[in-house]
């Protein structure tokens, strides 16, 4: 009987593994930007096309490697960064297991140019699908060329599991900002399709953070400073008014390596308890330094999780030195038991002695006294004088009332005395008019509306509704074109990252259909002069926001599932919350609109939105 197990041949198993290593374009960055960083370089350029699908270039002027090098740095677990088992307890650069540029090459076509700095000559090589295709020498500068084109060439199957070029370059602009947040010490510049997206000098980590994130970013920061025996920690968090939704600014690096750590996470919410809205994320850039022997990196094939010696004492100081920070700037409230200098003696008072007040007391004055003399005294003390003068005497209190009973004719009725009153009214959305004495609809918890029908009553869930109104009322105005805008006095402008930049681009045609008037869309900003007649100036950023949260795993193709998923996102975002108090006239405009719908049974997100219950239900619930 002939054996079952067999030994993969070589490129069988380099794809393999490229499934583990290489899962997009994205994580082709991510390994040539860590290789070019390993490398000692100080200006790295980063050059995709088509989201990184055509081609993945990086270019940097490191150490470069020998002709010897150059060809077995392609062979499956060849590594310059570990010699031994225990150096992977003691790591000190990015990548180590030596399959990245063997599992890139099963699965692209790749070209690679190098030079050391010592060579006259440097070396060229082209592989396609794990094979040698050319090797030769080349005038080169010094340094080293990854250039990856037709990822997945070979693989169609996988290449048909990518999403759409926005959703891949959306990560490929994750992984390129992880790397060059972790090194501000060294020049990045990005092209995509010919257009530079970054270029980003060497700078300080506040300068970096701003650059990749719009020049606004710099008023959200709040620095972090903390140094003890276990951890050193630098960085910024942002401040809880600028909280988003969504979690998308949010970084922290282990010894320059981008990680993902719930449980540190957690230390940071902790850090703003009581000081955030429900459901807000504050962003933060934080930059923890540890001994190399107390965490341990390879747990995970991406390298992004690492396990800690002590995490519950990283917790507590994470938490304990964000608190300080918040309360250092005047962020969060701090009980302060220092000095006021508000309290101060004013310094042209310091020399000045207080004066003693005198007591001045008429000890001729009898209040029980009928004479009706003035009678002043004198303070002999001060020599300032001050009278006292005693009211009349009213012993006859009897003539007070003289010439009250009237005649008839003369006294004043108590009905025809009217008396100036606020006139009340319903609210500003009535218009001025008066509320029936007799409601139709009842308001329960501040969450469902109660009104009665002939069968029984029904129950309306005001939030759902409300949704399911709004979704209506914009897919209208996007599939019609006929959206009311308002205009606004004074235009908006909004920063975003550039990956949100992206979307909003691609979003542009179907948020102007909306009623949204952009005067301009360039770099990273946005200028807003006109918004829906729905939508007020101060909900703009939040529906923005909540909109690119809902489409970051990728906008649809068809421009009707497009507007539908806009339309669903922008009602989420203006409806109604569970908890407002509603007026008895918005309440039946929200009962009568929701009926006025196509389908009133469900919300956007198929959830019923009201629910009724007939007398006889009711009659059973009383029953014996």
């Amino acid at each position: 009987m002939s054996s079952i197990i067999q030994l993969l041949p070589d490129h069988v198993a380099n794809q393999i593994a490229a499934g583990e290593v290489v899962q997009r374009p994205a994580s082709v960055v991510k390994e040539l930007l860590e290789n070019a960083v390993d490398a000692n370089a100080t200006d790295i350029k980063l050059i995709i096309k088509d989201a990184g699908k055509s081609l993945v270039q990086v270019i940097d002027n490191g150490k470069g490697m020998s002709v010897t090098d150059a060809r077995l740095c392609f062979e499956r677990h060849a590594t310059s960064k570990i010699r031994h088992a225990e150096d992977l307890f003691s790591l000190h650069t990015k990548g180590f297991r030596g399959e990245a540029l063997a599992s890139i090459a099963a699965i692209a076509h790749v070209e690679m140019k190098t030079k050391q700095e010592q060579d006259e000559l440097g070396t060229q090589i082209v592989i396609e699908g794990s094979k040698f295709v050319s090797q030769e020498s080349a005038v080169l500068p010094q340094g080293t060329s990854f250039a990856i084109k037709n990822l997945f060439f070979n693989i169609p199957a996988r290449r048909n599991f990518l999403k759409s070029d926005t959703v891949e370059y959306r990560h490929v602009i994750d992984e390129f900002q992880r790397v060059a947040l972790a090194h501000s010490n060294i020049h990045f510049t990005f092209y995509h399709n010919g257009s530079e997206m970054y270029n980003l000098p060497v700078s300080t980590l506040r300068q970096r953070v701003v650059n990749v994130f719009s020049g606004k970013t710099n008023e959200k920061l709040v620095p972090v400073q903390e140094e003890t025996e276990i951890v050193t920690i630098q960085g910024f968090v942002s401040k809880p008014e600028f909280a988003k939704k969504s979690r998308g600014e949010q970084f922290f690096f282990v010894n320059d390596r981008f990680i993902k750590s719930g449980y540190l996470h957690h230390a940071v919410m902790a850090a703003y308890d009581g000081i955030l809205k429900d459901g807000a994320q504050p962003s933060y850039f934080l930059y923890l330094t540890v001994p190399a022997n107390s965490i341990d990196i390879n747990i995970h094939p991406t390298k992004t999780e690492i396990k800690f010696d002590d995490e519950s004492a990283l917790y507590a100081i994470l938490r304990a030195s964000i608190k300080h920070s918040l309360g250092q700037f005047n962020i969060a409230p701090v009980l302060d038991f220092e000095r006021d200098a508000n309290l101060d003696t004013p310094y042209h008072y310091k020399d000045l002695e207080g004066i003693t007040p005198t007591i001045q007391v008429d000890r001729s004055f009898n209040p029980f006294s009928d004479d009706k003399e003035t009678k002043s005294y004198s303070s002999s003390g001060s020599g300032s004088a001050s009278s006292y003068k005693k009211p009349a005497a009213t012993a006859n209190w009897e003539s007070l009332y003289v010439g009250l009973k009237q005649e008839p004719d003369l006294a004043i009725e108590s009905a025809e005395i009217s008396f100036e009153s606020e006139e009340v009214t319903a609210s500003l959305f009535n218009d001025g008019e008066v509320e029936q004495s007799v409601q139709n609809v009842y308001q329960i918890h501040k969450k469902y509306i109660v009104s009665p029908i002939k069968s029984g009553m029904v129950i309306v869930d005001q939030q759902r509704a409300h949704q399911r109104v709004l979704y209506e009322q914009f897919l209208t105005n996007m599939t019609v074109h006929q959206a009311s805008s308002q205009q606004l006095l004074f235009p908006l402008e909004l920063y975003f990252s550039a990956g949100e930049m992206e979307l909003i681009d691609e979003l542009k045609l179907s948020l102007i259909n909306t009623g949204f008037v952009f005067e301009e869309t360039n770099g990273n900003h946005v200028v807003i002069s006109g918004i829906p007649v729905n939508v007020t100036e101060s909900e703009v950023s939040i529906v923005l926001e909540q909109l690119l949260s809902d489409l970051q795993e990728g906008i649809p193709e068809n421009s009707f599932s497009q507007n539908d998923s806009i339309a669903k996102s922008m009602a989420k975002s203006l409806a109604v919350k569970t908890g407002t108090s509603l007026t008895i006239k918005e309440q039946e405009n929200l009962v009568n609109g929701l009926f006025a719908c196509k389908d009133p049974n469900v919300s956007p997100f198929q959830k019923p939105t009201f629910i009724t219950m007939r007398v006889e239900d009711i009659d059973k619930k009383f029953a014996i």
